[in-house]
């Protein structure tokens, strides 16, 4: 059952929907400005894990890490001794989606191996924040989409010192939040007021892990 909350809603998950006799595993996405982290900390209040796939992410790039050699392969002018000028690479990978499809083709899977060996040693409810999908593949996962319109987004993001052209172009090469409504199980509309948003989060985390 796919279960859909808008910020002044509540929500129902049924039983069984999140395997018993196992950690309870969320996997939270959602757009540049969606409200991601400001959901996740709320899920953290509550008792669990929180992950980034983004920090991750930002650990792969760092000075020493193999990944970083393919990177300098592809675009050698934006890596000097190790260090990947981050903010050049978002300006190739954001205005094109087959260098962005090249750059995740070398990032995600050791992502995912990094990913998947800190939750083999994470006990409790885990939720792992992501960017796009497909990054956690894990059939007992509750997955949590934070969705706002885009207008909403781009205030948030550019509130938080983004530049307003680049928000824009991160935002047209991710998912619609259509998209990330079709991938959800549950799905958190953060366009009201956050006291309303708060509320149906909470009551999210309350269903997992009474069914967990």
């Amino acid at each position: 059952m796919r279960c859909v909350s808008q910020a002044q809603g509540t929500v129902s998950i049924m039983a069984g929907e999140v395997p018993r006799e196992r950690r309870v595993l969320v996997v939270l996405g959602g757009g540049i400005g969606a409200g991601k982290s400001t959901v996740g900390e709320v899920f953290r209040r509550n008792g669990f894990v929180v992950l980034s796939a983004d920090e991750v992410g930002r650990d792969v790039l760092a000075v020493g890490s193999p990944t970083v050699d393919l990177v300098a392969r592809r675009w050698p002018a934006i890596v000097d001794g190790g260090v990947v000028d981050r903010g050049a690479l978002a300006n190739i990978v954001f205005a094109d989606a087959d260098e962005l499809a090249a750059l995740e083709a070398m990032t995600h899977p050791e992502i995912r191996r990094r990913l998947a060996a800190t939750l083999d040693d994470v006990e409790g409810p885990t939720l792992v924040e992501v960017p796009l999908m497909g990054v956690i593949e894990d059939d007992d996962a509750v997955r949590v989409a934070v969705v706002a319109t885009p207008e909403v987004r781009l205030a948030r993001a550019v509130a938080r010192g983004g530049d307003a052209d680049d928000v824009r172009r991160r935002m047209m090469q991710q998912p619609t939040d259509e998209a990330w409504a079709a991938w959800a199980d549950v799905v958190v509309d953060t366009n009201g007021a956050w006291f309303d948003t708060e509320r149906v989060v909470e009551s999210v985390v309350g269903e997992l892990l009474a069914d967990g």
